[in-house]
């Protein structure tokens, strides 16, 4: 079985982070686990890294968006994120899960997934964690964690 970072940090996410928002993680012993339960060390440091990356770039992304603005995706984007996924965010968009901002950074995770394949329930988790990490964003995190783990497809792809 081929483990990619996507799987450590889902893994990391339900087992350490999810469950108390206060837990100060230790690296060492987060690593130890993940490397117990069968990860390779490189996708490890990688998901440390992604985690890093959405940790710096909380509170940088501000700015006022025009609700009429249409968000036009850069080739790489288009082929990480096919038609499902980038319908799924305009979704989310909609339904006021997501913000253009926060949109802006889970676009920003998943493009940091390097050469991966992104599917529909691989971005729901992106999603999930962006929001998650984000101050002031409990009940979009809630009603988000309740479309990742009901497994609803109701959004037209």
């Amino acid at each position: 079985m081929k483990e990619n970072v996507l799987d450590v940090l889902v893994y990391l996410f339900q087992n350490f982070l999810e469950d108390d928002a206060e837990v100060r993680f230790d690296r060492d012993s987060m690593q130890i686990d993940l490397l117990d339960a069968g990860f390779p060390l490189t996708e490890i440091h990688k998901a440390f890294d992604w985690m890093d990356g959405l940790a710096n770039r909380q509170g940088h992304a501000t700015g006022a968006v025009s609700s009429r603005a249409i968000r036009i995706y850069s080739d790489d984007e288009q082929a990480k994120l096919d038609v499902e996924c980038r319908g799924f965010l305009m979704y989310l968009e909609q339904l006021g899960i997501l913000s253009p901002v926060s949109r802006e950074l889970v676009i920003d995770r998943v493009m940091a997934l390097s050469d991966e394949d992104v599917d529909a329930d691989d971005l729901k988790w992106v999603v999930l964690m962006v929001l998650f990490s984000q101050p002031g964003q409990e009940d979009a995190y809630a009603w988000m964690e309740n479309l990742v783990f009901e497994n609803f497809t109701g959004y037209v792809n």
